[in-house]
């Protein structure tokens, strides 16, 4: 039994040496012992490799708007363990979190002497939020997102209501595949039987996947650029604007305060699924909802601007295509500054590919590390970029103290590579600008 919150965040954190375990054996086993908490909930489940985190809280603000209690359940968190679980954007206290390890300790010593193993640290929060929503602070609806895969990701124990699959891209290839065909049948795995799903993929090999499982599951399936669609975009200072037509409806005036064309796209995602909602589910959401939650919705470490001049900006781009998406905004955003880029990147990227966008738009590169086991060594980062001005700072404490007392209106300061080195990050930045 654990008494404090430090105490139970170090136990969930301590299943962390158990390393990544696919299969859903230990969650069916936990959700038995736990009273099938997963069949009582309303559930969305959002799949993808990028995008997937926004499109949760756009779902989310606009159900929030229509006053539904609404459960996120997210990883990994930039400020705070409790960010995962949350009900209408409020983490979960730290009294209730110790209720919940509390609940799952003596489950989780049965199932280590069973011949299944001990679950690992993602298994165990995945359960935590599950019961959480249905059995202590019973929610109208979860919006729940994979951790990794999806097929045998620790969420799919779920049936939802509508499945998103937000984007197809080359991340974690070792445990996934190598090729984008395998990685979309590993994501499509979530695909359940009538159950509608909504898309955004638009590699024609990654869709041919995931429109056969559709079929082969009777699933109904809407894509971006076929049953819905963007029109009439741009990229403002002050946010994204489009308009969404759709099968159902034509909304004209979209407006953002998440920065970066490819949210235009998530965004849309999240309103397609929130009109499946509304159509076939009879949730009560009117027009103005739709407009004010995707106006209102914010997630931080999404091209997050910390200060505005000198310009800070955070953003958890962590694979190839994030940072292609972050190469677009800061070209479009802040052409002609000095942009300097701070990057650590996690060993199971694609680093070379992350390098190679980074090298396309930074003035300035500068490779580091931080706590985190498997983080990429920032020297090999300097040797495979093409930059001119690159250099590895190993503190980056120091350095982000030294670079924002030097910082002109003409310097841009893009911190990026990994959510977990935002994480450990962004306490500490707010700190400096502050001062």
């Amino acid at each position: 039994m654990v008494h404090t919150y430090e105490e139970a965040r170090q136990w969930v954190h301590s299943r962390l040496t158990l390393g990544i375990k696919p299969g859903l054996e230990r969650m069916h086993w936990l959700m038995e012992r736990l009273g099938h908490p997963e069949r009582l909930l309303k559930v969305i489940h959002v799949g993808g490799t990028n995008g997937k985190g926004s499109t949760v809280t756009y779902i989310r603000s606009i159900l929030e708007e229509a006053d539904y209690q609404v459960g996120t359940f997210t990883s990994p968190y930039v400020e705070r363990f409790n960010e995962r679980i949350s009900i209408n954007g409020e983490p979960i206290s730290d009294k209730e979190l110790i209720q919940l390890v509390n609940v799952l300790i003596p489950l989780v010593e049965q199932l280590e002497q069973s011949e299944l193993g001990g679950p690992s640290e993602f298994e165990v929060i995945t359960a935590m939020a599950l019961y959480y929503f249905a059995k202590v602070r019973p929610v109208d609806i979860v919006v729940m997102e994979v951790g990794l895969g999806g097929r045998l990701d620790s969420t799919n124990v779920v049936h939802p209501i509508v499945t998103v699959i937000t984007t197809i891209g080359m991340d974690h290839v070792q445990l996934l595949g190598d090729t984008v065909e395998q990685i979309a049948a590993e994501k499509a795995g979530i695909i359940k039987s009538g159950v509608p799903v909504v898309t955004a993929v638009n590699q024609l090999e990654a869709l041919h996947i995931i429109r056969e499982t559709a079929k082969s599951r009777k699933a109904s399936i809407y894509e971006l650029g076929k049953q819905f669609q963007i029109t009439k975009s741009s990229s403002e200072w002050d946010g994204e604007h489009f308009t969404f037509e759709s099968l159902f409806k034509t909304f004209p005036s979209v407006e953002l305060r998440m920065l970066g064309k490819h949210q235009q796209q998530n965004a849309a995602v999240a309103l397609m699924t929130a009109l499946l909602l509304r159509t076939y589910y009879s949730f009560l959401i009117e027009e103005e909802h739709f407009y004010n939650g995707l106006k209102k919705a914010f997630w931080p470490g999404r091209f997050e601007v910390i200060q505005q001049e000198p310009a800070i900006i955070l953003d958890g781009a962590h694979n190839p295509e994030g940072m292609k998406a972050l190469k677009e905004t800061v070209n479009q955003r802040y052409k002609g500054k000095n942009v300097t880029v701070l990057c650590a990147i996690l060993e199971d990227k694609k680093m070379s590919d992350m390098v190679k966008e980074l090298d396309e738009f930074a003035t300035e590169l500068v490779f580091t590390t931080f706590e985190l086991r498997k983080v990429c060594d920032p020297t090999r980062l300097q040797e495979v970029s093409k930059c001119v001005n690159k250099r590895v700072e190993l503190d980056w404490k120091e350095y982000v103290s030294n670079k924002i007392s030097q910082m002109t209106s003409d310097d841009v300061l893009i911190i990026t590579g990994s959510l977990y080195f935002i994480s450990q990050l962004k306490p500490y930045l707010l700190q400096r600008v502050k001062m």
